[in-house]
């Protein structure tokens, strides 16, 4: 059973550049909820702060046998990237308009909790309406050819 977790209002609302894969640093309670597919990346974002990359905003539910200590479910969770991979992410990160976006939380095969985030450009409105025309032309050109 694999676990994968997609941000899919991400390629409609930015132009989504370069991808990178980055490990999670979690809680017990936490892995176990990601596992059973209760969480959300929709509206998280990732965030350098102190030469560390951290994602915010990124929803874990409570694990209902976590215990007796709470944790809080969008609270920041640390990113695990090599220090090369940091600071080519920094330089791309110093334009204006650019951010980091979440497209997909996973379960890797060495059974450790991945997000895979990317590079982003904000779409402007005529921009999300060609891609939506695009993409209804795709889908008839499938149609016809089927």
């Amino acid at each position: 059973m694999s676990v994968e977790i997609k941000n899919k209002k991400a390629s409609y609302t930015y132009f989504l550049t370069d991808d990178f894969t980055a490990g999670m640093v979690l809680s017990g309670s936490e892995i176990k909820s990601i596992r059973a597919g209760k969480a959300s990346i929709a509206e998280s974002y990732c965030r350098i702060e102190q030469g560390e990359l951290w994602v915010c905003n990124m929803y874990v539910a409570e694990y209902p046998n976590a215990g007796y200590t709470p944790q809080d479910s969008r609270r920041k969770r640390k990113l695990l990237l090599q220090r090369k991979e940091l600071k080519k992410i920094e330089k791309k990160v110093k334009d204006v308009g650019v951010t980091l976006i979440p497209t997909l939380l996973f379960i890797a095969e060495s059974g450790y909790a991945k997000l895979k985030f990317s590079v982003a450009k904000g779409k402007k409105l005529h921009d999300k309406r060609q891609s939506l025309k695009d993409k209804d032309i795709s889908r008839d050109l499938a149609r016809l050819t089927d």
